[in-house]
């Protein structure tokens, strides 16, 4: 990741004086201090400058714009700043947005509170006026309101700087595909160019011929080498080390051919194979522990989404809704072998099985129980003409069975606000049966990586029922219709 670092830029003007304009920049000093001390934030805030004019204003976006290092603007009004000053620098805004709506002191000094004290502390109302000129514009920003040394308020900020930081890599995001889609699924298609606009990716085809000729010419001190590292990370279960060797040599073409080309995320399919003798298991399951993203059957949305939100957090996984538990109200999401191992709750175990499909040998694959706590599932669609998100919360359990003849990594949870009511929404909302699963980041997260991004958002949550979903999907496809 790049070293990003998010500018705060503060509002005031010049009416009330040199000594009042040089008390706002050492307060905001501090503020900037204080956070980037606190350790709850993932990237370092940098103080750039009290905005005084619109000239000011304007020459700090244009700056922005350009850094490939600045990941967003954090804005703050100490001060009234009279916000019409900030239209020709917003209009050209195209980093991520927060106003930080705080005040230097916490509370109201009894004693010491007269005109000149309300003249320096009045974000009360300069963050008002500021606010104004945001929705007059219709900016995608974030607001969060609190005092600065207020450990919530801090990890708001961290958790937004970690979204603003995901929204910069998808900016630059390239997948690379290993053949098509799966022949005749719906959910995996998608406007590769509209998805390119939106949201950055470079999705494109290589050969899956070419990644055959590229397995077959790794060295075998390479592949000793990669399967050493497999056997630090996880614990050999099989006696079958050919398989094992043979995803070693899947997973280093794989990762030269990505790297090469400077992609992040890729997908393959069982149904386009030429030249491999195993689908890779284990191999696309320790790239995705190193933090690319990956999509089965040629689903490149869902892989763009698991290397973005891996930025995010790294307890993200590619994840496939598989079977239900009606009584208990559990869901059990797993997939033929490409779980990442970053959501186990132990060490995952090497075993090599039949796979069933795909008409090759039996592939070496990363086997474990997932992690319990809370978490979402996340699904992104075409709906044509827009693409939408789709955010469930759930809560990971401990699994209520063994399962000793499912050979695959799985994760059990409960989703909300119930199974049935959940699977009914979920449906009606059109999210599909690939999703990333993450322990790390929330709902509010990916609604502000959507704001960012100008993308439908749903949320299912503990509150939500197929009747109040149906309704605000009708109202959303009509306003979504009438926005574009």
């Amino acid at each position: 990741m790049k070293a990003y670092k998010f500018w705060f830029v503060v509002g005031s003007q010049f009416l009330y004086g040199e000594e009042t304009l040089k008390t706002v920049e050492r307060d905001c000093r501090t503020i900037v201090e204080t956070l980037n001390e606190s350790g709850k934030l993932p990237y370092e805030i940098v103080y750039e400058d009290t905005v005084k004019t619109a000239g000011g204003a304007e020459k700090i976006v244009k700056e922005a714009n350009f850094d490939d290092t600045c990941a967003g603007i954090i804005t703050f009004c100490h001060t009234f700043s009279p916000s019409k000053m900030w239209i020709n620098a917003f209009s050209l805004l195209q980093k991520p947005l927060l106003h930080f709506h705080t005040q230097f002191n916490s509370s109201i000094p009894n004693e010491e509170i007269d005109m000149d004290y309300m003249n320096l502390h009045q974000s009360a109302h300069g963050d008002r006026e500021h606010g104004f000129i945001g929705a007059r514009m219709r900016l995608p920003r974030k607001v969060i309101a609190g005092h600065w040394r207020n450990e919530s308020v801090q990890k708001r900020i961290g958790k937004w700087m970690k979204v603003a930081a995901a929204y910069d890599f998808s900016r630059n995001l390239k997948v690379m595909r290993f053949g098509d889609n799966m022949r005749e699924v719906a959910v995996t298609e998608g406007d590769k160019v509209e998805t390119q606009i939106k949201l950055g990716w470079q999705v494109n085809t290589w050969p899956v011929g070419k990644l055959a000729e590229m397995i077959d010419a790794v060295t075998e001190e390479e592949t000793d080498a990669k399967v050493a590292e497999y056997l630090s990370r996880y614990e050999l279960a099989t006696d079958n080390m050919d398989a094992v060797r043979y995803q070693a040599k899947e997973e280093i073409a794989m990762k030269k051919l990505l790297d090469a080309e400077g992609c992040r995320a890729y997908t393959n399919t069982f149904q386009d194979l030429y030249g491999m003798r195993q689908l890779p298991g284990i191999a696309s399951q320790n790239l995705m522990a190193d933090g690319y993203g990956y999509g089965a059957e040629g689903d490149w949305k869902t892989a763009a989404m698991t290397a973005v939100m891996k930025v995010m957090g790294k307890r993200s996984a590619f994840m496939e809704d598989y079977t239900y538990d009606l009584e208990g109200g559990i869901s059990l999401g797993a997939h033929m072998l490409e779980v990442c191992p970053s959501v186990a709750a132990d060490k995952p175990r090497i075993e090599v099985h039949p796979l069933g499909i795909g008409d090759r040998e039996d592939p070496a694959r990363l086997v474990f129980e997932g992690q319990a706590g809370k978490g979402i599932v996340v699904s992104l669609v075409d709906m044509g003409g827009r693409m939408r998100f789709i955010v469930q919360d759930i809560e990971c359990v401990k699994p209520t069975q063994t399962m000793p003849n499912l050979p695959v990594a799985r994760v059990m949870w409960k989703a909300a606000p119930n199974l049935e009511t959940g699977a009914e929404c979920w449906i009606l909302a059109g999210g599909a049966h690939h999703t990333v699963l993450s322990l790390d980041v929330d709902a509010e997260m990916v609604r502000d990586f959507a704001r960012m991004a100008g993308i439908e958002f749903v949320h299912i949550d503990k509150d939500t029922t197929p009747e109040k979903l149906e309704k605000e999907l009708f109202f959303a496809d009509v306003a979504w219709q009438l926005r574009r």
